[in-house]
């Protein structure tokens, strides 16, 4: 089945994209087709990545499949003028978050077909599809789905006299409480319950995760929803906790909770897979536990990466991709993707058991039930996440709950109408 791009790409004064409707001209050569693939992994994961890839391309001899690491900033800021300039990668890697982004500006060919016919992509579970959707339309194929986890030091937990993680909201500010603590009494803790960031932080998905517990959300059916009694709640919750109770310095940013928790000055923090690196690397004894139930509900925003065929690719490139992207989601894959990455499973048909050996797998894994994707579709959630972080930063600094989330509202509302 012939497929095509959903748009070509032309050359443009700024770098963008132009839609022509057509995909690029097939060109006949011998040998392999070979499929450049840019991706971000660096730490354990990429090792594991281009194991899997060395692999493939030992499986078979019609497809080569050769990578290229760039940071995730440099891939988001190159890929477009690349692909305008016919010099981009035919497979690449990012945020899912960032897919429908550029799925609406022409970028990435129509996997639905892909779906429909292969029972491997058949397999991957419906949320972290859902993610890399868009209009309908499969644009990717996930490489990571994961639920934000709480990570906490058991060190702290132990000498604080705590035997068990919380599991509801009163009682996660309760232990945080009593694990902040200010020994020369200046108001500024020498060690915090809890890094909590107000803005920037990790997969732009701890606030989200929070507005769900509460029972709101922030795009839903593809209107804003940010503007609501519920979300009200939860950040005047949150801004009196860390006000009232010193649980989190304010002003902090994903990084600044990550370096907090790994200097062993914060005793949790909400993370990802990552995490367990950083946190093995500082010698902190840690635990993972999901995020606790809001009033509402126990929910987390989702940590997802996903692979895209860019429409730079031939009909020959994206057969060659769809036949990687099938290997890497075939059931031994997954798991040894699983297992090397620190990412739980793809697929939901494969057992806790077979991730066991690895007890970061095992742990998020057992968890992943709680797992929402973050603005899946939302072609403008860059401008929608960063309307988040304007409410919650300046609600975490004194301002007013209520004003900041109709702010925000109107922002988001103009952001999907772009």
């Amino acid at each position: 089945m012939r497929k095509t791009a959903t748009a070509a790409l032309a050359v443009m004064a700024a770098g963008a994209l132009a839609l022509t409707g057509c995909s690029p001209a097939q060109t006949e050569s011998e040998g392999p087709t070979t499929v450049t693939f840019w991706h971000g992994y660096t730490e354990a994961d990429g090792d594991v990545l281009e194991q899997i890839v060395d692999d493939f391309n030992a499986s078979q001899d019609e497809v080569v499949v050769e990578t290229e690491v760039k940071t995730w900033d440099v891939i988001d800021d190159t890929l477009l003028p690349a692909l305008s300039a016919e010099e981009g990668p035919e497979i690449v890697a990012m945020p899912a978050e960032r897919m429908p982004v550029y799925a609406d500006k022409g970028a990435f060919v129509d996997l639905s077909e892909f779906y429909a016919d292969d029972e491997n992509a058949a397999a991957v579970l419906p949320a972290a599809a859902d993610m890399v959707t868009a209009d309908g339309a499969q644009f990717g194929v996930p490489t990571g789905f994961v639920p934000l986890s709480v990570f906490y030091n058991r060190a702290l937990f132990e000498a604080a006299g705590i035997t068990t993680f919380p599991t509801t909201w009163d009682e996660w500010v309760d232990v945080a409480t009593k694990l902040t603590v200010d020994e020369n009494g200046d108001g500024t803790p020498e060690q915090y319950g809890l890094a909590l960031p107000d803005h920037a932080t990790v997969a732009n998905g701890l606030w989200p995760s929070l507005f769900y517990g509460g029972g709101g959300d922030i795009v839903a059916d593809g209107e804003a929803v940010i503007d609501s009694p519920e979300n009200v709640d939860t950040l005047e919750y949150w801004s009196n906790a860390v006000a009232t109770n010193k649980i989190s310095p304010t002003g902090l940013d994903g990084i600044g909770a990550d370096e907090l928790f790994s200097s062993g000055k914060a005793a949790m923090h909400v993370g990802g897979p990552w995490m367990a690196s950083i946190s093995d690397a500082n010698d902190i004894d840690y635990g993972i536990a999901a995020i606790p139930a809001g009033p509402e509900e126990q929910a987390a925003s989702a940590i997802g990466v996903g692979m895209g065929v860019t429409a730079q690719a031939d009909d020959a490139q994206i057969d060659g991709a769809e036949a990687f992207f099938s290997y890497f989601l075939s059931q031994d894959v997954a798991t040894e993707w699983s297992l090397g990455s620190g990412w739980p499973p793809l697929r939901g048909d494969i057992p806790a058991s077979a991730v066991e050996s690895n007890p970061v797998v095992a742990s998020l894994t057992e968890i992943a039930g709680t797992a929402r994707p973050l603005l899946p579709g939302v072609t403008g959630s860059v401008d929608v996440l960063s309307a988040v972080d304007t409410a919650t930063q300046k609600a975490l600094a004194g301002g007013d709950p209520a004003a900041l989330l109709s702010d925000a509202q109107a922002e988001i509302e103009a952001a999907l109408a772009d």
